[in-house]
């Protein structure tokens, strides 16, 4: 009997310990081998995105392999610098420079008027030097301290993110690069007040054709049809600045600045001065008519009837000492004028 229980337990263990060797790993194997298997498949494509994108990577620059004629030039593949104004120069990126300085040239030879004497020559640097150097050094000052953190990911040795130069030290170059630009461009203002026409008129285009090219450039396409339509509204503005000459005509005369009163007597600048305002606002409104605006057209024409009524009233008697109230006057007219046509243009 004892013996034939041992041989029953013996066979119910062993059919027991059998079960459970082939239950568990039914149960248990295929959890292994999937898990196994995804793992294997993660770190597949974990080593296929690795070597994606160190492929796509941008190059870095090693100091000991990169180029000092392309760190002072401000461009890739620049070796690194310890020495500040090397730093400083590399900011301004002088890559940049030669379109602007060439552009200068061109402008110079194009007015026929450049002769190789000191003044010319002077003029003509001072003006490469604000162009170039200073507001585009600015510009590209600027755009790497915004870029900085772009820059330490694609680009870690650049001057910035790499630590060459202190945040301080960038801030005051892009101040003084602004400041020393728009100082040049006072100092060539003095010379372009010697030619009236000239710099009234680039007065009126800051203040109309500039503003107006920024705003449309920021929310939509700039034509070049928008860019001749608003330099030709700039004539407009060139009447505007000839107000405010009627009263520098001595300061002018004395340090000869040729303003269009001095150059002309006040009875003549001062028709010339409304006859720009109201001759350039009366073409925009044939020209909204020709292009099926009739209504922008009437519009414009009404905005100028006023102008017209202050300029009788005010400016045609005494440009001198009605010059503000004139301007406080009619100005708001044409500035409204100026949002009707831009309206008429958008549709």
């Amino acid at each position: 009997m004892a013996t034939v229980w041992n041989n029953v337990s013996s066979v119910c263990l062993s059919n027991l310990n059998s079960n459970r060797i082939r239950t568990r790993p039914p149960a248990f194997t295929p959890i292994s081998v999937s898990f196994t298997r995804r793992r294997l498949t993660i770190r597949a494509a974990e080593t296929d995105a690795n070597e994606a994108v160190k492929s796509q990577a941008p190059d870095k620059a090693p100091a000991a392999s990169g180029s000092n004629v392309n760190q002072l030039l401000g461009i890739k593949g620049a070796a690194q610098e310890t020495n500040k104004w090397k730093i400083r120069l590399q900011l301004t990126k002088p890559v940049t420079w030669p379109p602007l300085v060439w552009g200068v040239v061109c402008g110079a030879a194009a007015s026929g008027n450049f002769h190789w004497n000191l003044e010319d020559v002077a003029k003509s640097i001072v003006c490469m030097m604000m162009s170039g150097p200073f507001l585009t050094g600015y510009t590209q000052t600027l755009n790497d301290w915004y870029d900085r953190e772009i820059d330490a990911i694609n680009e870690p040795y650049r001057p910035i993110p790499s630590g060459a130069i202190s945040e301080s030290e960038v801030i005051t170059q892009i101040w003084l690069l602004l400041l020393g630009g728009l100082g040049l461009a006072g100092l060539l203002d003095i010379w372009l007040k010697q030619n009236g026409w000239v710099g009234n008129f680039a007065l009126g285009a800051s203040y109309i054709s500039l503003p107006w090219w920024a705003g449309q450039a920021l929310f939509g396409t700039l034509t070049p049809d928008i860019i001749v339509l608003t330099l030709l509204y700039s004539i407009a503005g060139l009447g505007i600045a000839i107000v405010n000459d009627f009263k520098s005509v001595e300061g002018d005369r004395a340090m000869g600045l040729q303003s269009l009163p001095v150059a002309f007597g006040a009875e003549t600048a001062k028709w010339i001065c409304v006859g720009a305002i109201d001759i350039t606002q009366i073409s925009i409104a044939g020209y909204l008519l020709g292009v099926g605006k009739p209504y922008y057209a009437l519009a414009l024409l009404a905005l100028i009837i006023p102008q017209v009524v202050f300029q009788f009233q005010y400016f045609l008697k005494d440009p001198v000492k009605y010059d503000v109230k004139y301007q406080a006057s009619a100005q708001p007219f044409l500035v409204l004028g100026l949002l009707v046509t831009a309206l008429a243009t958008s549709h």
